[in-house]
């Protein structure tokens, strides 16, 4: 089922949590809300799912509008950060819950039910669990649970909010490939919610990157991250150096950096090229003033001489070995790919969402 917000805007108080949001999602896909606390994320996952109603806009299901259609009809299931699981069911009780919950002419037979739970049990990798209580969980297990009773019901859509927000680094990433895997069996329209980069990144078919309870850019993984469309977004989605433009002056700088004084170059740091010497090439001056090549990359901290600043560099660890750079020599760099974007812009970026 295709999913469309038309130009939503909801307020709480003084606070602006979305400013005329239009998104569309297509039936069948995974698409990432992803953005800091403030950023308005959850605000509209809540919109899709009934929770909460825009001030203005409209949210569309397969077209048809089901703004002011209430959560029961909506056919949504809504999967939260913190389980929001039954202490006193058993897993098996926890899952079915939804289903004994339907009206009685709509509610399967106590032996559908049963069979409905199994057959969920074993899609999450449960199987033999049902009798367990939640107490009796991993944190990870629980989620599991807490997803095969979303899908209990079957939704037409599933909305997930913060789902690993709770767990462990190890757990966290095993189970965003688990539910990659799901989802790719199932076909369901989803939505996820999360301010972690990666996840969403690995996760997604499209990212849908917030801030300001506006919508900075939708692309796919590889499209924010390679062609980041605003500072935020650069600065959002992994580690950048942010270097002054109007360098230019005795020695000859990359064109992208001879400009004016008021915009700012965005580069990754595995991005940047070191040299030991100049070849002839614009490049810039620079001190090593850290080095460290524990990992599967190296990394370098350099100081620019024109302005001072520091320049986080990731090299392979081959190229390190071979530069043997240490802190205090003198190295030069040139940017294999490069941003450049009005340091007005790049500042507004850098400030905060306000918290929700």
């Amino acid at each position: 089922m295709s999913i469309e917000a038309r130009n939503i805007t909801k307020r709480f108080g003084a606070f602006t949590a979305l400013d005329q949001v239009d998104l569309k999602i297509e039936s069948g896909e995974l698409v990432s809300l992803l953005g800091p606390s403030g950023s308005g994320k959850t605000t509209l996952l809540r919109i899709i799912a009934g929770l909460e109603h825009p001030d203005s806009g409209t949210v569309h299901f397969n077209n048809a509008n089901a703004t002011h259609l209430p959560v029961a009809q909506r056919k949504v299931g809504f999967v939260f950060q913190h389980y929001a699981l039954f202490r006193h069911m058993t897993v098996e009780k926890n899952i079915s819950f939804g289903l004994r919950m339907l009206p009685r002419s709509k509610r399967p037979s106590r032996h559908k039910v049963a069979e409905r739970a199994a057959e969920l049990l074993s899609l999450v990798q449960l199987e033999g669990m049902g009798g367990r209580y939640p107490s009796q969980l991993s944190g990870g297990q629980r989620q599991r649970v807490a997803l095969a009773r979303a899908l209990a019901v079957e939704p037409r859509v599933l909305l997930l909010d913060e789902p690993f927000g709770a767990l462990d680094a190890k757990v966290r990433k095993d189970l965003r490939k688990w539910v990659r895997q799901l989802h790719d069996e199932l076909h369901i329209t989803t939505v996820f919610v999360t301010h972690d980069q990666e996840e969403a990144l690995e996760i997604s078919d499209r990212v849908v990157v917030m801030n300001h309870a506006r919508i900075e850019q939708i692309g796919t993984p590889q499209e924010v991250y390679d062609q980041p469309a605003t500072p935020f977004v650069f600065r959002f989605l992994g580690k950048v150096n942010a270097v002054k433009g109007g360098l230019a002056g005795p020695t000859p700088v990359p064109d992208e950096l001879d400009a004016r004084h008021d915009s700012l170059a965005f580069v990754r740091p595995h991005d940047v090229e070191v040299l030991r010497y100049p070849n002839g090439s614009p490049t810039l001056a620079a001190t090593v003033e850290h080095t460290n090549a524990a990992g599967s990359v190296a990394r370098l901290d350099l100081r620019l001489r024109a302005t001072g600043e520091l320049l986080e560099v990731e090299l392979p660890r081959a190229r390190h070995a071979e530069l043997d750079l240490k802190p205090g020599e003198a190295a030069y760099v040139k940017f294999k790919k490069v941003r450049t974007f009005p340091a007005a812009d790049a500042a507004f970026a850098s400030e905060p969402a306000d918290a929700a």
